[in-house]
């Protein structure tokens, strides 16, 4: 077959394929809206058309079996949007959490084939020992134990063969789906679904580009060299790429392993501490933070210290927007809307389109559940899922950087919450603002940018009188 016709027919194909599985989950209505039958099955068109569907499961129940049934890399995406919660609902959100990564490994004749494109040697030039068996297998990749011929132990994570044409290609059906969703269906134009997969696509090439994450891990690495808690597994370059990246084997217990942490003596309470103190330095004081800080990226390690693990999600923020987060804190503790809407404009999430009133009385509502507190009062997890719950209702785009903040922290929050049920992590991240706001005004600061400082100490002080004592 010619291999444009070739391709053509297998979007085609997998076309029908969504449509089916659509239809065969209760969405027929959507397929219906969108204009979509004539690529569908005839019997799916029959019973989407035709049939009076009793479904018991929730929507959300059945978009996770649509992903699931769709294949891995479906899967992938629910995952990746399970962390979003200003992109989709919290429902959703929240079932896609359920969604697991159960994909058989790719053969070892694969493994040694990427092997020898990307670093250009067979497994015997390039390592004294190599397992053939994966320790974890998942949509993009799969992890291997090896040993290098200088004697270090290492793992190697290897990307999927063919993944990056498999997720261009289910990139592309997404984006047209969302615009006809967008085109045709009212109740999903609200989600902006071509904007939901833009986010998508960019997470996913990220995810994908082994060399960022090696870049992020040595940013990691630097800040936190001398720290005496935190472990960050070394990079080993010259057995990386794009689509292999080679690390220093790192020994511990996944901190969900809770029988195994005890009979190590290890203490749960100490371990959600150190982890929830290096999430808050890396907010406060490096502006450089790993967004998805759950148990299995957290090992505990015998001698009583704390390894992370996966880099591939992490944030940055500027001092200036690091400021305006406090300052966005404040807001909440000392229940003013209007500060709030000033800041959200100036981190660029509101616009003119903004319908102003309509949500000050939605945010007051939210802000009385706080109003007089300080900030070690305040559950930073449940803040976060509110406000992102609250942004998406009135349609405010939140940056990349911003969103993956909040996910952060309800991530470490989930985190500590599950070594410690009545955990709260805005114990420990008060002190970090505190410092910070300190370092912020302090004369050297200042100095530096004072026409910009004094408008913000001037904006701090007529908005948050209450709570600027709590932190100076």
């Amino acid at each position: 077959m010619v291999p444009g016709i070739s391709h053509r027919y297998s979007m085609v194909k997998r076309y029908g394929r969504i449509i089916d599985v659509l239809v065969s989950n209760g969405f027929g209505y959507f397929v219906d809206k969108m204009g979509l039958w004539s690529m569908g099955s005839v019997r799916s068109r029959v019973k989407g058309r035709f049939g009076r569907e009793q479904e018991k499961d929730t929507r959300p129940e059945r978009a996770r079996k649509v992903l699931e049934e769709l294949g891995p890399t479906y899967v992938k995406f629910g995952q990746l949007l399970s962390m979003r919660e200003d992109l989709i609902p919290l429902k959703y959100a929240q079932e896609f959490t359920k969604l697991q990564n159960d994909v058989p490994p790719f053969p070892f004749e694969d493994v040694k084939a990427v092997l020898k494109t990307e670093l250009g040697g067979d497994i015997p030039e390039l390592f004294s020992d190599f397992d053939e068996k994966p320790v974890a297998a998942a949509s993009i990749g799969q992890v291997h134990k090896a040993r290098l011929h200088s004697g270090e132990d290492v793992v190697v994570k290897i990307q999927r063969p063919g993944i990056r044409r498999i997720i261009e290609a289910d990139l592309d059906i997404m984006y047209s789906l969302a615009g006809f969703a967008q085109q045709h269906i009212e109740e999903i134009k609200l989600y902006n679904p071509v904007a939901v997969v833009d986010e998508l696509s960019r997470s996913i090439h990220s995810e994908m580009d082994y060399t960022q994450e090696a870049r992020n891990i040595e940013h990691f690495l630097s800040n936190f060299e001398n720290d005496p808690v935190i472990v960050i597994p070394r990079v080993y370059n010259d057995y990386s790429s794009d689509r292999i990246l080679t690390l220093e084997y790192i020994e511990g217990i996944k901190c969900n392993k809770f029988e195994k942490l005890a009979n190590e003596n290890l203490d749960r309470e100490k371990i959600a501490t150190d982890v929830s103190e290096a999430f808050m330095k890396q907010v406060f004081e490096h502006g450089f933070f790993h967004a998805d800080l759950h148990s299995g990226n957290i090992f505990a390690l015998e001698d009583g210290r704390i390894a992370l693990l996966d880099f591939g999600m992490a944030g940055h923020l500027s001092e200036d927007m690091r400021g305006l987060l406090v300052d966005a804190l404040l807001a909440v503790t000392n229940g003013d809307s209007t500060q709030y809407i000033e800041v959200m404009r100036d981190l660029g999430v509101a616009d003119e389109k903004l319908d102003v009133r309509s949500f000050k009385v939605d945010y007051d509502h939210f802000l009385f559940k706080y109003y007089g507190r300080t900030l070690d009062q305040v559950d930073a997890t449940e803040v976060s899922s509110e406000m992102l719950s609250l942004l998406r209702k009135h349609q405010i785009q939140v940056p990349p950087n911003i969103a993956l903040l909040f996910k952060g922290v309800m991530t470490v929050g989930g985190f500590a919450m599950q070594m410690v049920p009545d955990f709260n992590v805005t114990e420990i991240a008060e002190p970090y603002a505190r410092k910070f706001m300190k370092k912020r005004f302090s004369p050297r600061n200042m100095a530096k940018n004072s026409s910009k400082n004094l408008w913000y100490v001037s904006r701090l002080l007529s908005r948050a009188p209450l709570q600027l004592s709590h932190i100076l």
